[in-house]
């Protein structure tokens, strides 16, 4: 569920405002706090706001969206790639090129097929195994199977390259061998390492031994031999740990293989995701090297880094062990979506609530997280944190009597009884509650005690989206508006009052509550 902040960016990009366009864009692209991945809805606002003359948007699709999505929206995108290319951005040639020469009819654009054909040359210089094979059917090679047409999403790995070699079409015969085992790898991951390993060794007989050699030697690893190492460092047995498999780690993750850092921080910290000690690893734990490799890990967008970050700054044996950075830590990981740590977040702040009064807000927060994740334990924490909204007794005759004069005539009083059909209030809270007071997103803050000193304060959840939509529409009605005793509405013997005038049917029913 979005919060409010996101409501309100989604609101201004569907009104057309461009810069809340392009932080919708980034939002699906990259993913937030309450919207999910989503690359064509990421596409589609990324577009809009490049309509409007924003450069980073245009640059953002070029550099990240895939060609598999971007196929789907021709001939409108061309342009998008066409300009990012033009500024340098290797990955939207390589799409632009895909685009203009795999779908010409359909891309309509056969004055770019010259600009094409120049992107897919320096992509198959610099080594991308798409590029190599689209350029070898551009000189008359056999058709590519459906599998080896498959699209991939390129992406840039943020490390330094050796210098391009010229491309030349006996280049393709290695070019073959990187794409069957492509192949493999989505059909039969077992399959794919018995094949993997007649490149392999080659590799890692010329190859430093670790991460130390290689950046002695200023050596890396091009495209297709770091997803050689990263892909046989996931498959290999552990009980190559000492030879092939930690060398494969160590060189992919040297060349910024991001899931390759996170295995060898783990290996170093002797532990697993979840923080528990490992029986087998490295003969003594090196908490140094192991935060280093789970640092970059994390940098590149691994939610388990930061976590396993936040077990070792938790861990007695360590040296620097700290409370404060391990919890910032571990809300860097709950900001990401890890469920384990967004449980642990609402559960502190659950316990710190005495210190913080909005303490239980947010553990509700990281709670609802949690529980979206299928967390059982959280759902369970969720119950203590808000109780589930009870049915408003006094409401039920009142619903009857809630008729179209009164929505016109009265329509705060008419909004606040609709807020307790809903949230189950009881009748000191529908008539004194600060509504803007209350909303908080995620929740409601149902807090009347300033005004009513037998009441207490407690949460009630938002969980649906008719009940966000109802909050948001009854929040716009008092947004202009003084909800206190001295504004409006008056006090709350004059709110009952009018309660009791509007509704004569029942209003004696109500004072005598």
């Amino acid at each position: 569920m979005a919060n409010r902040e996101e409501l309100g960016i989604i609101r201004g990009a569907r009104a057309g405002d461009a810069d809340c366009q392009l932080a919708l864009g980034k939002l699906y692209l990259f993913g937030g706090a309450g919207l999910p991945l989503n690359m064509p809805t990421a596409l589609h606002w990324l577009s809009r706001a490049a309509r409007q003359e924003l450069v980073e948007a245009w640059r953002l699709i070029g550099s990240h969206i895939p060609y598999d999505i971007a196929r789907n929206c021709l001939p409108d995108v061309l342009r998008w790639y066409e300009r990012a290319y033009d500024a340098g951005i290797e990955h939207a040639g390589l799409v632009l090129a895909q685009l203009v020469l795999q779908h010409p009819v359909q891309a309509g654009a056969t004055a770019l097929h010259g600009k094409a054909q120049q992107a897919l040359e320096v992509a198959a210089r610099a080594g991308l195994t798409e590029a190599q094979w689209l350029l070898t059917q551009q000189h008359g090679g056999g058709p590519l199977s459906p599998a080896a047409a498959a699209p991939r999403r390129v992406r840039p790995v943020a490390v330094r390259r050796p210098a391009p070699q010229m491309w030349r079409a006996d280049n393709a015969i290695a070019a073959a061998d990187y794409q069957r085992l492509d192949q493999l790898w989505q059909q039969d991951p077992t399959a794919f390492l018995q094949a993997a390993r007649s490149l392999l060794g080659p590799l890692l007989a010329e190859a430093p031994a670790d991460a130390e050699a290689a950046r002695a030697t200023d050596w890396l690893p091009g495209p297709q031999q770091l997803s050689l190492l990263a892909r046989c460092a996931d498959l290999l047995p552990p009980a190559d740990l000492d030879a092939e498999l930690h060398q494969c780690r160590e060189l992919a993750a040297y060349a910024g293989e991001r899931s390759a850092q996170l295995a060898l921080g783990l290996w170093f910290a002797r532990m697993d995701g979840d923080g528990k000690r490992q029986s087998n690893g490295i003969a003594a734990v090196n908490f140094k090297r192991a935060i280093r490799w789970l640092t970059l890990a994390g940098e590149q967008g691994l939610a388990d880094a930061w976590y396993a970050l936040s077990r070792i700054y938790l861990k007695p044996e360590f040296s620097q062990r700290c409370v404060a950075e391990a919890q910032s830590y571990l809300e860097r990981a709950a900001e990401m979506g890890h469920c384990g740590a967004q449980l642990e977040c609402g559960m502190y702040a659950w316990r710190n609530r005495r210190t913080d009064e909005y303490s239980d807000v947010r553990a509700a927060y990281w709670l609802q997280k949690a529980a979206a994740q299928g967390c059982a334990e959280a759902e369970t924490a969720l119950a203590r944190v808000a109780a589930a909204p009870k049915e408003a007794g006094w409401m039920a005759s009142l619903l009857a009597c809630l008729t179209r004069e009164l929505l016109e005539s009265q329509p705060l009083l008419a909004a606040r009884l609709e807020l307790a059909a809903l949230f189950g209030l009881s009748r000191a809270e529908a008539l004194l509650l600060d509504v803007k007071a209350a909303d908080q997103g995620h929740c409601l803050v149902v807090d009347i005690r300033a005004s009513y000193g037998r009441s207490k304060r407690r949460l009630v959840l938002l969980r649906t989206a008719r009940e966000r939509q109802a909050l948001d529409r009854i929040v716009r009605l008092f947004e202009s508006i003084d909800s206190g005793p001295d504004g409006l509405e008056g006090n709350y013997r004059q709110r009952l009052y009018r309660l009791k005038t509007w509704l004569p049917a029942v209003g004696d029913d109500l004072l005598a509550a």
